[in-house]
């Protein structure tokens, strides 16, 4: 028995997506044990639930997909994370795998491939969609058009993508257990590696490459 932990902040996303595996639950012999709604809640449903495998969305309140994969994979080592989400450009596919995830799905997939890639995954093999998996072969070519936020790094994303959600240094240093004045030197390496002056700056190339929804003109808030 394969036990699986949905997460995402959408209670209809995770509605149809538990509706899809119980249809299939009997021959397949997976079986969704609970459901989260932020990825702290995620991390601590992990250490009660012990599931084998968590499909999880990237962009949610809180501390996000990414930081979230980093804690589960903290508690549960052998945990398998599934990213299922609209954000299969920029910088998160990347950026996810190096966190730890081993599988990479669009919210427009079918339940075929929810289920090959939780099968696929519990042998500890990856599987991305194939939109993923080519546009990171292509990365790898020279010229291959890397996104721009590829300079910093996995620390560096998860405080830009929280910036870019509207959360405050104080906040974001309560949140990922660092103080403010590291919180704010992490800020200042992102406007220096990415050749920006302000925050308004840097959230508005998040949302440029699709970390965050919105776009400076709509959407998101940009101070």
């Amino acid at each position: 028995m394969i036990k699986l932990l949905l997460v995402d902040d959408h209670d209809l996303v995770r509605t149809g997506i538990r509706r899809l595996i119980e249809d299939h639950a009997e021959q397949e012999g997976i079986v969704v044990v609970g459901e989260a709604a932020t990825g702290e809640e995620a991390v601590r449903m992990v250490g009660r639930l012990a599931p084998n495998v968590v499909l999880m969305d990237v962009n949610m309140p809180g501390i996000g997909g990414m930081e979230a994969t980093r804690r589960m994979l903290r508690v549960a080592p052998d945990l398998k994370v599934i990213v299922v989400t609209v954000h299969d450009q920029g910088p998160f596919p990347k950026k996810l795998l190096e966190a730890g995830a081993l599988g990479y799905l669009s919210k427009g997939c079918g339940v075929d491939e929810i289920i090959t890639a939780i099968r696929t995954v519990m042998r500890g093999k990856r599987y991305l969609s194939a939109e993923v998996a080519q546009r990171l072969a292509l990365e790898m070519l020279p010229g291959g058009g890397s996104s721009g936020l590829d300079a910093l790094s996995g620390r560096e994303m998860q405080i830009l993508y929280m910036l870019a959600q509207g959360q405050k240094v104080q906040s974001i240093s309560e949140t990922l257990h660092l103080s403010p004045k590291t919180v704010s030197t992490y800020k200042s390496r992102m406007q220096e590696k990415l050749n920006v002056k302000s925050d308004a700056e840097l959230i508005r190339l998040a949302m440029e490459y699709g970390l965050v929804a919105g776009t400076p003109n709509g959407g998101a808030p940009v101070p």
